[in-house]
């Protein structure tokens, strides 16, 4: 954390002609003590940072000095800000590129603290997929990411239900989701998520060029003008909320004890099942049996069947009455099983 610190305090001198020990303290979140004992450590590694007395005074670099990187490219940049996600590199086909910057980046450091990267690397390690998935790379991913990356526009064909359907696309953002790839695009001025596993062709504009070859000169006249208001994160963090409340179209009342309680979010939809108990826990709370009845908004009795049984006897389903009595039937055979 420290090594992450002094890095940041040197980039801070970079981009500003001089700062306070006050608001070095307040950029890294330290005391102006520690500000000035990170100050000295960087004296003595031959980082010429300078102090001003006076009210006025504060830190600066000398010397027009700079940190550099020995060469790295673009593609290595962007890729690097991803090197924490290896299946994601690998799959938009940027895996190179992200080994040529780490060491470069290597390269760059002082020797003892070359070993940071492979340090990290056997310390952090995400793994998007969810459980029990083998997930395949859509094979069109790379040349929709190439689209990505140069703001370059794409005409695609995609599957919707059993129909193909052409459109032309202005691709703003990929997301990973529990192993599978989303695209944030914008078409005729509106936003719009599409499943890339889904696509079937993509090709650049005319004029750009095919779309994982073509470069910045022959991509020019393909190339849409961004809306540097838009923020990735936000958008899906709101797409995926309302997809989540709109394949919650069913309800069903159930009663659950204690532990049924603390069971339903990990048996339903999460979100779903918080908000049903609070509702429950508002209105009154658990009935002298000690049970407490809920209404659970549900993808379809079809889906709730299959995940309130996983309760047992955790759970009584009062409604609807065809779940009720499918549940009841399931209970004799399993008591049968059992006898």
């Amino acid at each position: 954390m420290r090594a992450a610190r002094l890095i940041k305090m040197v980039l801070l001198l970079q981009a500003r002609p001089s700062m306070t020990a006050g608001e070095l303290a307040r950029e890294l979140e330290v005391s102006e003590r520690t500000v000035a004992r990170d100050v000295l450590s960087l004296s003595e590694a031959g980082v010429p940072v300078y102090a001003d007395r006076g009210r006025a005074g504060g830190y600066r670099l000398i010397g027009g000095y700079r940190t550099r990187l020995t060469g790295l490219g673009r593609s290595e940049a962007e890729a690097l800000f991803l090197s924490g996600v290896p299946t994601a590199l690998r799959e938009m086909g940027l895996a190179d590129a992200a080994s040529a910057a780490r060491l470069k980046v290597s390269a760059a450091l002082r020797p003892e603290l070359r070993d940071a990267a492979s340090g990290a690397a056997q310390r952090f390690h995400l793994d998007a997929p969810g459980w029990y998935q083998e997930p395949e790379p859509p094979e069109l991913l790379p040349a929709i990411a190439d689209a990505v990356w140069d703001d370059r526009r794409i005409t695609a064909r995609y599957l919707r239900k059993d129909t193909e359907v052409e459109r032309e696309l202005e691709p703003y953002g990929l997301v990973l989701k529990a192993g599978v790839w989303y695209l944030a695009a914008r078409v005729e001025g509106d936003y719009r998520v599409y499943r890339v596993d889904r696509f079937t062709a993509v090709t650049a504009c005319e004029g750009a060029g095919a779309a994982a070859a073509a470069g910045p000169a022959e991509a020019s006249d393909g190339r849409f003008s961004r809306d540097e208001s838009f923020d990735l994160p936000a958008f899906w963090a709101e797409r995926a909320a309302q997809f989540a409340r709109s394949i919650l179209r069913e309800e069903v009342v159930l009663r659950l004890s204690a532990r049924g309680v603390r069971q339903l979010p990990y048996v339903t939809e999460r979100a779903a099942a918080r908000e049903a108990i609070a509702r429950a826990q508002a209105a009154g709370g658990p009935d002298e049996q000690g049970r407490l009845t809920v209404t659970l908004a549900v993808e379809s009795a079809e889906v709730a069947y299959a995940q309130l049984l996983s309760l047992g006897p955790e759970g009584e389903i009062l409604a609807p009455g065809e779940l009720r009595a499918r549940m009841a039937a399931a209970a004799r055979r399993t008591a049968a099983l059992y006898a």
